[in-house]
């Protein structure tokens, strides 16, 4: 009887299930570790080599990791946020209040999201000054610090349009200021803020439509772009060196 456990779980191991989780030995050799990084999303994700100049913090002061890190607990929080906010000009300040008196650890995890989402303009501007003292947007890396340039404006543009989401009287005339800025453009002034704010007022439709690009259009496009920015730092090299 006691035979019978292990040998289902020998058929287990040589059936076809098995094999499709896991197509390689156990990694006691340089062939089989190589296909554990190969094949697992995670591990390929990390290089097998790193530079020793890419694990000296005076060198990388860590901001591109903690702005990826900042990026992670906005995602985090925010989803858990969205269980509680309703995005209408009714309910927007009242579910803040609530946040913040009546939910279990709410105005923690408020705090925990503003407080993540102003770190998260200062490392990602202060990687951005790295990269430009340290020369690593030369060649071959153009293109990366143009991406990473996509990334501090739409870093920029998750910051403002999550401030407009609490509905109080801070938010509301500080994007006051933005809808206005934003009308005196020349030429397309008024059509760009009557698309972006969704009318020639701040009222619901503004912050209707500031919620969906904070929560869905801006969080996929910044994430996309971050793996982008990740794939291109593994093609170009790894972190560049000193010069």
């Amino acid at each position: 009887m006691l035979d019978f456990p292990v040998q289902m779980w020998q058929r287990f191991k040589a059936g076809p299930i098995w094999k499709s989780l896991f197509r390689h030995g156990y990694p006691d050799s340089r062939k089989n570790q190589s296909l554990a990084v190969f094949t697992n999303v995670f591990l390929h994700l990390h290089p097998v080599k790193v530079r020793r100049h890419a694990l000296a913090i005076p060198y990388t002061w860590c901001m591109g990791g903690l702005s990826f890190f900042l990026f992670l607990v906005l995602t985090l929080t925010g989803t858990l946020l969205m269980f509680y906010y309703r995005p209408t000009t009714e309910w927007a300040y009242s579910d803040i209040k609530d946040l913040e008196t009546v939910v279990v650890f709410g105005q923690l995890l408020r705090n925990m999201h503003r407080w993540a989402a102003h770190g998260m303009v200062i490392t990602v501007f202060l990687h951005m000054i790295r990269v430009f003292y340290t020369g690593s947007y030369k060649p071959p890396r153009e293109f990366n610090w143009v991406i990473g340039t996509l990334l501090f404006f739409l870093t920029l543009l998750l910051s403002y349009t999550g401030y407009l989401l609490p509905w109080d009287q801070l938010a509301f005339w500080a994007v006051t200021v933005g809808y206005g800025i934003a009308q005196a453009t020349p030429f397309i002034g008024n059509d760009f803020s009557f698309i972006f704010f969704g009318g020639y007022q701040l009222g619901p439709n503004a912050l209707l439509r500031f919620y969906v690009l904070h929560v869905v259009a801006l969080p996929l496009a910044t994430g996309f772009l971050i793996a982008i920015h990740f794939w291109r730092i593994r093609k170009d090299g790894g972190i560049s060196g000193p010069l």
